[in-house]
């Protein structure tokens, strides 16, 4: 039985209650929160006990769960891991690149397990389209919120963009060349919309537009590569894919369209989406990380990575507002 603490019982932390107390093989011994009328309200509700010390609950588990804001990350995650407990630690890594290299440092050296919660990645429309081979040579990506004062501690680029910059990440085998971005605060002192280029050495080409003061909501990334289209709707839990014609889309939507080479007969899939709670799903995963000792799904590496882009994005952003 694997015993977990969680730092910070927020609105997010609260749904990382609720789904530990679903998971078996974990106990949860107790949580922090700083906040006295959130405590009040986890402690009655929940019936779990609080911990006025940080170190006290590091010391009671195996294992933490941080959904503290950003700026607290680095701090407990160092404590955590000298103390040679498992990490779970909520996007992004930390606050700064300095802080995050320091992490990496330290996972490496220690034998503990972090992952950091980029649930995107857990998604069912993501994992609906895991089957496939993904090789894309364009990526479009659309991520609106309406705007919520919860989170604007940082910038829309560290607050939303980060989810799609880690999917890419993950999805394209190939270093970064190059980043063009642009970006403007409208409501807080950062970056509220901005939009980017990412070229990759390969000649993939990803463009992203995030912001957090539209009026609809949308999280949707197209992938275009060799025969094939995808399009993963992550808001609505869906994902669709049009390609070439195999043997093995027998049970596809299919017709027939005339190029000047030929007739080709086009598929239209809408691949099986799993009914999964992704919050869930990447708390097993890390559970069973632990369990069986096996790599984490989402490493402090993949975390530091889609920080040094997202970093590079608002150094370029920034850079851009200066000489304009």
């Amino acid at each position: 039985m694997l015993k977990v603490g969680v730092f910070g019982v927020g609105h997010l932390g609260k749904f990382h209650l609720n789904n530990w107390k679903e998971i078996t093989d974990v106990e949860l011994v107790g949580f922090y929160d700083p906040n006295d009328a959130a405590a009040q309200e986890v402690t009655e509700k929940y019936q779990l006990p609080r911990f006025l010390d940080p170190e006290r609950l590091i010391d009671a588990v195996d294992m933490v769960d941080i959904v503290a804001p950003t700026n607290y990350h680095f701090d407990l995650c160092k404590a955590a891991i000298r103390k040679g407990r498992h990490v779970f630690v909520e996007k992004p890594l930390a606050n700064t690149m300095e802080e995050a290299r320091e992490l990496v440092k330290l996972v490496r050296e220690s034998n503990v397990k972090l992952q950091v919660g980029h649930v995107e990645r857990f998604n069912p429309a993501y994992l609906g389209i895991q089957h496939m081979q993904l090789n894309p040579m364009f990526i479009e990506v659309h991520r609106l919120a309406q705007f919520n004062p919860r989170g604007t501690e940082v910038s829309v680029i560290l607050d939303l963009m980060i989810h799609d910059i880690d999917i890419i990440l993950s999805i394209v085998k190939s270093e970064v060349k190059q980043i063009s971005a642009s970006g403007v605060a409208v409501m807080t002192d950062t970056p509220d919309i901005a939009n980017v280029r990412i070229e990759f050495n390969n000649g993939c080409v990803a463009n992203l537009t995030s912001s957090r003061i539209s009026m609809k909501r949308m999280r949707k990334m197209r992938l275009f590569q060799k025969d094939a289209y995808i399009g993963v709707d992550f808001l609505n839990k869906k994902s669709e894919v049009i390609k070439l014609k195999t043997p093995q889309d027998v049970d596809a939507f299919s017709f027939d369209l005339e190029t000047p080479h030929g007739t080709r007969t086009i598929a239209v899939i809408n691949p099986q989406v799993p009914e999964v709670n992704a919050i869930k799903k990447e708390l097993e995963a890390f559970r069973d990380s632990i369990l069986h000792n096996t790599p984490t799904k989402v490493s402090e590496v993949d975390g530091y990575r889609a920080m040094d882009v997202a970093h590079q994005i608002l150094h370029k952003i920034k850079n851009n507002s200066i000489t304009s």
